[in-house]
């Protein structure tokens, strides 16, 4: 199962949900939006989740996407999920600003998320995670790790 996290700002993600409705194959998809419209007809969607239903979908999935924001990369990765995070953009309408760009390719470049800046990469990406459990992840080297790249991003705000 692939489950599919775009956030819960009110903000639409057309660009991500047209990505997960392209995506090849028969696997199930479930679908976690707000305020998105039009909904990928592959997908179970849902306009929330109570929290514990969320995790419990993670936890099940092959594979998370989520948009780049850190609620959402967290949450994947705490309960073992090496996430596949496609960052919202201003220019689409999909945030205030980009501040995801950057949290992603700092989390990228960390080993913690494959990230996908073109939402038409995203089915290679998909395909590319293997069956299975992933590896572990070690809690104090994420907390350390995510510590300072949110202290650089403070940083590099003001």
């Amino acid at each position: 199962m692939i489950f599919v996290t775009a956030g819960t700002l009110h903000f639409p993600f057309t660009r991500l949900l047209a990505a997960v409705d392209a995506l090849p194959g028969d696997e199930d998809v479930v679908l976690q939006c707000r305020a998105n419209g039009a909904r990928p007809t592959r997908a179970r969607c849902f306009d929330d989740l109570p929290y514990d239903e969320l995790v419990a979908y993670m936890r099940r999935a092959r594979v998370v996407v989520c948009h780049a924001g850190v609620g959402s990369v967290l949450t994947a990765l705490a309960n073992g999920k090496r996430p596949i995070a496609v960052p919202r953009l201003e220019r689409y309408g999909e945030a205030v600003d980009d501040h995801q760009v950057p949290f992603g390719r700092r989390l990228a470049e960390a080993g913690l998320v494959t990230l996908v800046e073109d939402p038409a990469e995203l089915a290679a990406a998909v395909a590319a995670v293997p069956g299975g459990e992933p590896p572990p992840l070690g809690p104090r080297a994420l907390v350390d790790d995510l510590r300072a790249t949110l202290a650089q991003l403070v940083a590099h705000s003001r």
